[in-house]
């Protein structure tokens, strides 16, 4: 009787556990399709500044600004590299956290760095592992608002225009073709001129006046870039997480019906069992009656 009161329990977890699970794969799942939509609509003015700073490097040959490589190519710079990582506010992702952090450990270990932490797996990772971040830059990565965004960029330009950083990379998780997902490395600045056009698109027809120069005009649209750019990769990384969860909550729900069906059949077995039993002792006790009454 224990055993399959035991049973029962264990099957009663199993079904609540499997109605969570299925919660969480609907909430992540209209998660996911919110962010992608807002992302949708904030595009288009990402594409203008794209398109307005290749406009610019069409038609200027040379650009004197900080926010660009020497004009002399090199792309050893002296100062601290920085790099902000994008990782989960929770587990419960599968593969997601982990293959941020590889792709976090693989970075030039021999220059120094700065890192800037966006999510809380992100910063517990660091705080076990003893690597300092900067605490003052610690911001959530659930649902990616355009407002926290551009609160990040400012910090960390600020960071870059006071000569504290010189470089700035970004590792996130991309989500390549809208399925597959993989965690990169991408350079925010300072540009390159490849990095928006090939040498054989330069037009020495094209002639814009910028007021008041070029390089003003191309400062004032970085820091709009570079927000763009970062809300961009959080949206991105966020529907990457949101994804793995469904798979991990997909799997799980699995498991939770395989387990379910194996404690259904176990527990048929117990209570067979136990009604055979029950009619063993009866039969036994109808024989012991008939003998004694065959006595007397």
């Amino acid at each position: 009787m224990s055993d399959i009161r035991e049973i029962r329990s264990r099957m009663k977890s199993v079904a609540d556990t499997e109605k969570i699970t299925k919660a969480m794969y609907m909430i992540s799942s209209s998660k996911m399709r919110r962010a992608r939509a807002e992302l949708e609509r904030t595009r288009p003015h990402f594409d203008a500044l794209n398109n307005e700073i290749k406009r610019i490097f069409r038609s200027k040959r040379t650009i004197d600004s900080p926010y660009m490589y020497p004009a002399d190519g090199s792309h050893d710079l002296s100062g601290a590299y920085a790099y902000i990582v994008v990782t989960s506010d929770k587990g419960l992702a599968g593969f997601y956290n982990h293959a941020v952090i590889k792709e976090f450990e693989s970075r030039d270990m021999e220059h120094e760095s700065v890192y800037y932490m966006v999510g809380d797996y992100g910063c517990k990772y660091c705080e076990v592992r003893g690597i300092p971040y900067d605490d003052q830059f610690r911001f959530s990565a659930d649902n990616p608002t355009m407002n926290r965004t551009r609160r990040m960029a400012e910090y960390i330009l600020s960071e870059y225009d006071a000569g504290k950083i010189s470089k700035i990379f970004l590792i996130y998780t991309d989500l390549e073709n809208g399925i597959q997902q993989k965690a990169i490395t991408v350079r925010l600045l300072p540009f390159h001129r490849k990095d928006f056009y090939t040498p054989d698109q330069i037009d020495e027809n094209l002639h814009f006046d910028f007021y008041p120069s070029a390089e003003s005009v191309l400062e004032n649209i970085v820091r709009s870039y570079i927000a763009e750019y970062l809300y961009s990769a959080l949206v991105d990384s966020y529907c990457c997480e949101q994804s793995a969860r469904m798979n991990a909550m997909d799997e799980a729900d699995k498991n939770a019906t395989k387990l379910m069906g194996e404690l259904r059949l176990e527990y048929n077995h117990a209570r067979q069992s136990r009604i055979t039993q029950e009619i063993t002792e009866i039969s036994a006790g109808t024989r012991a009656l008939k003998k004694k009454k065959a006595k007397t």
